[in-house]
């Protein structure tokens, strides 16, 4: 491990977002792991995984809105429903006709 490392911590979040980011690219690591970001899985039309989401903010058949590590993701559709979900990731089900993310 590098010695920079613990200076990271101690920055503030935008510089210490660059210096993560330049390290991952650098080092050839896995972006989902070390930044946190979201990954979404989407199969066909009626199935989707959402990975390394933060809570559900709203839960509804017609719309279910996540709270992401940087913004939000909302999912509208008909008949939604959440399969499953862990701490790590949830199955989502249903008609889904469309997906917008926000910061």
């Amino acid at each position: 491990m590098c010695s920079f490392f613990p200076y990271i911590f101690y920055m503030r979040k935008p510089e210490q977002h660059k210096i993560t980011k330049r390290v991952t690219d650098q080092f050839r690591l896995p972006k989902d792991l070390m930044l946190g970001d979201a990954i979404v899985t989407i199969t066909g039309r009626g199935d989707m995984t959402v990975e390394n989401y933060r809570g559900i903010l709203e839960y509804e058949t017609s719309l279910i809105r996540l709270s992401l590590k940087h913004g939000q993701i909302q999912i509208f559709g008909k008949e939604l429903n959440i399969d499953y979900y862990t701490n790590d990731d949830m199955k989502i089900s249903g008609r889904i006709d469309k997906i917008e993310y926000s910061l």
